[in-house]
């Protein structure tokens, strides 16, 4: 039977039934999320209660950058709900939830597809994937792609069930009915949403449904520090510490485990321990060995760490990981690709030709591999019972995360019960969970409920990195001195097919690095690279194993190639004697809203041009639809380099939430900040050196900078504000600091060369 779009929206109304995911193949699936007492479904999206309150599905991981708060509120203004009644539930994963623009991104280099006759294979088949491998992953800030438009269909269906019911008692036309603040008016007579719901769900929908207009709040309504018009759902349960996280989760005969891991290198393994040391300890259990870990179980977290301690775990490694084994191998691969040439990501126009044999602008970069160091370490909770698995975790890719337990563990995926949390950060960190994985094991030979948490010293041994990276970047100008054309050769690791073959392919990380790091360039891994000018280009990728696993990081390839590209443009605007910021400009011929976005934080900033040793920098950079403007002003301080103040304007496209992009810009360039500065352990016979918080110079409160950020209205596609100014704030602060000392930093962490 075809369905209709009214039949996609409603079909689980009254505590059960199908629902057919939105915008997918038209096929029914259980309702992921059955009604409670006293509510109504009118599909996976939206719950009605008696008491009025309305709440929304939320498939995505809350890890502070606010969806929840954003799916809420397209709800409530497309319902016409009241803001005080509006509440959140995180969704298990289901074929409704499939995040299909993501899959779509990442279908050139993972998604096992064959192109049907006449159907083009971007479109429909990540699509079709996304939902038969119930792929609902939280990444590359496509939440709102995603879920905005379900979710207004759902709401918008719901609001005229309920406005057809009021209009049935009273015996009106429904046309001649009103929605707002949470209930259905008609002259001096309104009804609650709860006192029709019920009685809703029963009625059949219009089509097409009547949409209001797309959410969209003005920068200029919401000046910066005013009270903003929805605030975040999740800030009274974090300011009461009633929010809650895996570490949290407290189940009847739970015990707890402490974990050591083995160094990074090859053939990594347990070798031995003494069992019998820690027999004399309170509350100790047993202890578990895994293929390269140990952990030991007590009946507190204290007792299993002192355990593990008194044990001392040795482990075997072949070739540990060092800081010149990853530096080594950049330099051959990089001295390989400029004598050889790397595999090319991106071309425009023709740079050989105009380039010549020897460009007269020439500089290495590096960058050195780092951290996502989130405030919450990694945590999970295991159930084993009944030939089930239940998982208490936090996962931006949470389908997977079941696969990876049921492989472990040797059972049905269906077999695996995973409750979805919020994180205390990500960063993309939490994209993979072994940790969920270490925890059902441990279940499984306790025969209890665990609760597993790594301390600080065991997130970093076990860390996926942004890739390191040596690049060389040449350039030529025109008679003008204008940048003509230039060539960017970059040696680094296919982190994002890496990544790619552990997370989907379900490859061990010793497997990915093997077949991944250095087998085929990566162009979703260096997306970053190829710079918003007008000129031509090549950038090519020399892929190198470096013996580390690597992976994704906020900002990814866009945080990497901005600090490249921005730094050399500075260095030629310099060295032609032109004003950094008019020389950008003049490259900017298709990109008005970038050039925008340049202009205004000029005037914002009272941007001086860098001169006189002001400590000003600027620096620009788009990523997909929005686009980004930033100034810094920095300097030598006693204790390093000192951030006084970042200035940024972006262009994101229609703003969902004012509040909320104004907080994610804000922190990417305090997060960027923290990338350009530190977050770069150093690794000696396969272990970090320094990779505790208070040794990775990450920023704290006290030396936080000013920042101040404005937003151009547009009416363009919303775009994601998460990754902005964690890819400006590097370069931003490099220039500055070239304006303040006249010493031009090349690799990140800034001074490390030094």
């Amino acid at each position: 039977m075809e369905l209709s779009r009214r039949r996609l929206l409603v079909g689980a109304a009254l505590g059960g039934g199908l629902v057919v995911a939105w915008g997918l193949r038209q096929r029914p699936y259980p309702l992921p999320l059955p009604p409670g007492e006293g509510e109504v479904a009118f599909d996976a999206w939206i719950r009605v209660a008696r008491d009025g309150v309305v709440t929304v599905s939320v498939p995505q991981l809350e890890m502070g950058q606010g969806i929840s708060t954003q799916l809420a509120q397209i709800a409530a203004l497309e319902l016409g709900a009241d803001w005080r009644q509006m509440g959140v539930v995180f969704a298990p994963v289901s074929e409704i939830f499939a995040n299909a623009p993501l899959a779509a991104r990442w279908a050139e280099l993972w998604l096992p597809m064959v192109p049907g006759d006449g159907i083009e294979p971007a479109t429909w088949l990540p699509r079709h994937w996304a939902e038969e491998h119930r792929f609902s992953a939280t990444a590359d800030g496509l939440s709102l792609a995603a879920y905005e438009t379900p979710v207004r269909h759902a709401a918008a269906g719901a609001r005229v069930l309920l406005v057809k019911a009021a209009a049935k008692r009273w015996g009106v036309n429904a046309e001649d009915c009103t929605v707002s603040a949470g209930l259905v008016r008609h002259g001096q007579q309104s009804l609650t949403f709860g006192a029709l719901a019920q009685e809703a769900s029963g009625l059949t929908l219009p089509d097409p449904l009547p949409l209001g207009p797309p959410p969209a709040e003005n920068p200029a309504r919401l000046p910066s520090g005013s009270t903003p018009p929805f605030p975040r759902l999740d800030l009274p349960a974090k300011l009461d510490g009633g929010w809650m996280f895996a570490g949290d989760v407290r189940l009847p005969d739970m015990v707890f485990a402490a974990i050591r891991h083995a160094p990074v290198g090859e053939a990594a393994h347990l070798a031995g321990h003494d069992a019998k040391a820690a027999k004399g300890i309170s509350g100790f259990l047993r202890l578990v060995e895994g293929p390269d870990w140990l952990a030991a179980v007590a009946t507190n977290s204290w007792a299993a760490e002192q355990a593990l301690a008194a044990v001392a775990p040795r482990f075997s490694v072949h070739r540990p990981i060092s800081a010149e084994k990853i530096d080594g191998a950049l330099d051959t691969a990089l001295k390989a690709a400029i004598k050889q040439g790397g595999q090319i990501i991106a071309k425009q126009g023709d740079p050989e030709t105009l380039l010549g044999s020897k460009p007269p602008y020439s500089q290495r970069y590096d960058v050195a591999a780092a951290v996502a160091a989130p405030l919450e370490t990694a945590s999970a909770v295991a159930r084993l019972r009944d030939g089930r698995c239940e998982i208490w975790v936090a996962s931006q890719a949470p389908e997977q995360t079941r696969r990876a337990v049921a492989k472990a563990l040797d059972i049905s995926v269906e077999h695996v019960v995973l409750y979805p949390l919020a994180a205390g950060g990500s960063f993309d960190a939490r994209l993979e969970c072994p940790h969920a994985v270490e925890a059902a094991l441990i279940a499984r030979e306790t025969g209890k409920p665990v609760l597993l948490i790594y301390t600080r010293w065991q997130e970093a041994v076990t860390a996926i990195h942004r890739p390191p990276l040596a690049a060389q970047i040449e350039a030529r100008v025109d008679q003008t001195g204008t940048i003509a054309a230039w060539r960017l050769r970059v040696a680094m690791p296919s982190a994002a097919r890496e990544f790619g073959a552990r997370l989907l392919q379900g490859a061990s990380r010793a497997e990915a690095m093997a077949h991944h790091q250095n087998a085929h360039a990566d162009p979703l891994a260096m997306e970053g690279f190829v710079p918003p000018y007008s000129f031509a280009l090549t950038i090519e990728q020399a892929p190198v194993s470096v013996g580390l696993p690597t992976g994704r990081l906020r900002g990814n390839g866009h945080a990497l190639g901005a600090f490249i590209t921005e730094s050399f443009v500075d260095e030629i605007a310099a060295a032609q004697g032109r004003e950094p910021l008019s020389y950008r400009m003049a490259l900017l011929e298709g990109d008005p809203r970038l050039a925008a976005c340049l202009q205004r934080v000029s005037a914002l900033a009272n941007w001086n041009g860098g001169h006189d040793a002001s400590g000003q920098g600027i620096a620009c950079h788009r990523i997909r639809g929005g686009c980004i403007a930033a100034v810094v002003t920095a300097r030598r301080g006693d204790e390093g380099v000192a951030v006084d103040r970042i200035v940024a304007v972006a262009d994101i496209g229609r703003i969902v939430n004012v509040d909320i992009a104004r907080q994610q810009i804000e922190g990417g360039l305090v997060y960027g900040m923290g990338l350009a500065l530190g977050s770069a352990p150093v690794w000696n016979g396969g272990l970090p050196m320094g990779a505790r918080l208070a040794a990775l110079n990450l920023p704290l409160l006290g030396n936080c900078p000013e920042v101040v950020v404005d937003l151009i209205a547009s009416t363009a596609d919303p775009e994601d504000p998460g990754e902005l100014g964690v890819a400006v704030a590097a370069p931003a602060i490099a220039n500055a600091l070239f304006s303040a000392t006249g010493l031009r930093l090349r690799r990140l962490p800034l001074g490390s060369e030094e």
